[in-house]
Protein backbone atom coordinates (compact mmCIF):
# COMPACT_ATOMS: atom_id res chain seq x y z
CA UNK A 1 0.00 0.00 0.00
CA UNK A 2 2.97 2.43 0.79
CA UNK A 3 4.37 1.69 -2.54
CA UNK A 4 1.18 2.57 -4.31
CA UNK A 5 1.23 5.82 -2.57
CA UNK A 6 4.50 6.73 -3.77
CA UNK A 7 3.95 5.48 -7.04
CA UNK A 8 0.36 7.75 -6.98
CA UNK A 9 2.55 11.08 -5.44
CA UNK A 10 5.08 10.84 -8.30
CA UNK A 11 2.59 10.19 -10.90
CA UNK A 12 1.20 13.40 -9.93
CA UNK A 13 4.08 14.89 -9.47
CA UNK A 14 4.97 14.13 -13.16
CA UNK A 15 1.36 15.10 -14.13
CA UNK A 16 2.00 18.86 -12.13
CA UNK A 17 5.65 18.85 -14.00
CA UNK A 18 4.33 18.37 -17.33
CA UNK A 19 1.15 20.95 -16.98
CA UNK A 20 3.76 23.38 -15.82
CA UNK A 21 6.11 22.76 -18.59
CA UNK A 22 3.30 22.88 -21.22
CA UNK A 23 1.99 26.15 -19.90
CA UNK A 24 5.50 28.07 -19.93
CA UNK A 25 5.80 26.70 -23.43
CA UNK A 26 2.73 27.53 -24.26
CA UNK A 27 2.83 31.67 -22.69
CA UNK A 28 6.47 31.35 -24.58
CA UNK A 29 4.99 30.88 -27.82
CA UNK A 30 2.00 33.08 -27.75
CA UNK A 31 4.31 35.82 -26.38
CA UNK A 32 6.32 35.12 -29.78
CA UNK A 33 3.91 34.92 -31.49
CA UNK A 34 2.20 38.78 -30.30
CA UNK A 35 6.11 39.91 -30.29
CA UNK A 36 6.73 39.18 -33.93
CA UNK A 37 3.61 39.62 -35.36
CA UNK A 38 1.24 42.30 -33.60
CA UNK A 39 2.70 44.37 -31.79
CA UNK A 40 4.40 47.36 -33.05
CA UNK A 41 8.27 47.61 -34.72
CA UNK A 42 10.59 50.14 -32.66
CA UNK A 43 12.70 52.52 -34.15
CA UNK A 44 15.87 51.29 -34.97
CA UNK A 45 16.45 54.61 -36.91
CA UNK A 46 20.24 55.63 -36.03
CA UNK A 47 21.07 51.75 -35.10
CA UNK A 48 22.96 50.54 -37.35
CA UNK A 49 23.96 47.23 -34.99
CA UNK A 50 20.43 46.03 -35.18
CA UNK A 51 21.46 44.67 -38.97
CA UNK A 52 24.43 42.94 -37.93
CA UNK A 53 21.93 40.77 -35.31
CA UNK A 54 20.94 37.77 -38.27
CA UNK A 55 24.39 37.24 -38.83
CA UNK A 56 25.23 36.80 -34.87
CA UNK A 57 21.97 34.54 -34.93
CA UNK A 58 23.39 32.28 -37.29
CA UNK A 59 26.31 32.45 -35.72
CA UNK A 60 24.71 31.37 -32.58
CA UNK A 61 22.29 28.80 -33.80
CA UNK A 62 26.13 27.11 -35.23
CA UNK A 63 27.10 27.41 -32.08
CA UNK A 64 24.47 25.70 -31.02
CA UNK A 65 24.55 23.09 -32.78
CA UNK A 66 28.75 22.44 -32.22
CA UNK A 67 27.86 22.10 -28.70
CA UNK A 68 25.18 19.71 -28.84
CA UNK A 69 27.43 17.49 -30.89
CA UNK A 70 29.99 17.86 -28.47
CA UNK A 71 27.70 17.23 -25.74
CA UNK A 72 26.30 13.62 -27.25
CA UNK A 73 30.06 13.02 -27.75
CA UNK A 74 31.04 13.76 -24.20
CA UNK A 75 28.04 11.43 -22.65
CA UNK A 76 29.08 8.49 -25.03
CA UNK A 77 32.09 8.86 -23.41
CA UNK A 78 30.86 8.48 -19.96
CA UNK A 79 32.26 12.10 -19.64
CA UNK A 80 29.15 13.28 -17.65
CA UNK A 81 30.73 16.60 -16.08
CA UNK A 82 31.60 17.36 -19.54
CA UNK A 83 28.21 16.60 -21.23
CA UNK A 84 26.72 18.47 -18.41
CA UNK A 85 28.72 21.35 -19.02
CA UNK A 86 28.41 21.35 -22.77
CA UNK A 87 24.58 21.24 -22.86
CA UNK A 88 23.97 23.83 -20.09
CA UNK A 89 26.46 26.07 -22.39
CA UNK A 90 24.22 25.09 -25.34
CA UNK A 91 21.07 26.20 -23.56
CA UNK A 92 22.51 29.36 -22.69
CA UNK A 93 23.79 30.45 -25.91
CA UNK A 94 20.17 29.40 -26.99
CA UNK A 95 18.93 31.62 -24.75
CA UNK A 96 21.35 34.53 -26.21
CA UNK A 97 19.89 33.25 -29.72
CA UNK A 98 16.31 34.04 -28.48
CA UNK A 99 17.21 37.72 -27.06
CA UNK A 100 19.41 38.43 -30.01
CA UNK A 101 16.33 37.19 -32.25
CA UNK A 102 13.72 38.88 -30.64
CA UNK A 103 15.55 42.11 -30.41
CA UNK A 104 16.06 41.86 -34.28
CA UNK A 105 12.15 41.11 -34.42
CA UNK A 106 11.67 44.15 -32.20
CA UNK A 107 13.11 46.68 -34.74
CA UNK A 108 13.00 44.90 -37.81
CA UNK A 109 9.34 42.65 -37.77
CA UNK A 110 9.07 39.68 -40.04
CA UNK A 111 11.22 39.30 -42.57
CA UNK A 112 9.65 38.16 -46.01
CA UNK A 113 11.29 35.59 -48.29
CA UNK A 114 11.61 37.22 -51.98
CA UNK A 115 13.06 33.86 -53.93
CA UNK A 116 11.29 32.57 -56.57
CA UNK A 117 11.14 29.13 -57.96
CA UNK A 118 12.49 25.74 -56.87
CA UNK A 119 13.65 27.06 -54.10
CA UNK A 120 10.68 28.98 -52.95
CA UNK A 121 8.64 25.84 -51.29
CA UNK A 122 11.83 24.24 -50.39
CA UNK A 123 12.65 27.26 -48.37
CA UNK A 124 9.55 27.43 -46.69
CA UNK A 125 9.42 23.58 -46.03
CA UNK A 126 12.37 24.47 -44.24
CA UNK A 127 11.17 26.89 -42.64
CA UNK A 128 7.79 25.33 -41.13
CA UNK A 129 9.23 22.91 -39.90
CA UNK A 130 11.94 24.68 -38.28
CA UNK A 131 9.12 26.37 -36.59
CA UNK A 132 7.01 23.52 -35.62
CA UNK A 133 9.70 21.85 -34.03
CA UNK A 134 10.90 25.12 -32.39
CA UNK A 135 7.80 24.97 -30.81
CA UNK A 136 8.26 21.41 -29.77
CA UNK A 137 12.10 21.77 -28.15
CA UNK A 138 10.50 23.82 -25.84
CA UNK A 139 9.03 21.48 -23.85
CA UNK A 140 11.46 19.03 -24.33
CA UNK A 141 14.22 20.84 -23.52
CA UNK A 142 12.57 21.71 -20.43
CA UNK A 143 12.10 18.05 -19.19
CA UNK A 144 15.21 17.37 -20.05
CA UNK A 145 17.05 19.77 -18.51
CA UNK A 146 14.41 19.85 -15.42
CA UNK A 147 14.99 15.89 -15.15
CA UNK A 148 18.58 16.04 -15.25
CA UNK A 149 18.45 18.54 -12.44
CA UNK A 150 16.43 15.60 -10.17
CA UNK A 151 18.28 12.65 -10.82
CA UNK A 152 16.13 11.13 -12.61
CA UNK A 153 18.38 9.96 -14.80
CA UNK A 154 16.16 7.03 -16.90
CA UNK A 155 13.55 10.24 -17.76
CA UNK A 156 16.08 12.50 -18.55
CA UNK A 157 18.07 9.50 -20.88
CA UNK A 158 14.49 9.01 -22.60
CA UNK A 159 13.83 12.53 -23.15
CA UNK A 160 17.16 13.60 -24.19
CA UNK A 161 16.70 10.59 -27.05
CA UNK A 162 14.09 12.51 -28.82
CA UNK A 163 15.26 16.49 -27.71
CA UNK A 164 18.50 16.29 -28.69
CA UNK A 165 17.47 15.33 -32.86
CA UNK A 166 15.14 17.87 -32.56
CA UNK A 167 17.19 20.89 -31.39
CA UNK A 168 19.80 20.30 -32.98
CA UNK A 169 17.40 20.47 -36.46
CA UNK A 170 16.13 23.30 -35.89
CA UNK A 171 19.39 24.82 -34.78
CA UNK A 172 21.33 23.54 -38.14
CA UNK A 173 17.81 24.91 -40.11
CA UNK A 174 18.15 28.15 -38.30
CA UNK A 175 21.84 28.79 -39.83
CA UNK A 176 20.33 27.21 -43.55
CA UNK A 177 17.34 29.51 -43.38
CA UNK A 178 19.56 32.55 -42.85
CA UNK A 179 21.63 31.53 -46.04
CA UNK A 180 18.38 31.07 -47.52
CA UNK A 181 17.51 35.08 -46.86
CA UNK A 182 21.06 36.13 -47.60
CA UNK A 183 21.23 34.42 -50.99
CA UNK A 184 17.43 35.20 -52.40
CA UNK A 185 16.54 38.51 -50.91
Amino acid sequence: MKLLMMETKETNSYKKLWLGLISLSSLIFIFLLWWIYAKEKGDAEGLTWVSYLPYLNCGLNAITSMLLCLGIYFIKKSERLLHRNTMIAAATVSALFLVSYLTYHHFQGDTKFMGQGLVRPIYFFILISHVILSMVQVPLILATFTFAGLGKWSHHKKFAKVTFPIWLYVSITGVVIFLFLKSFN
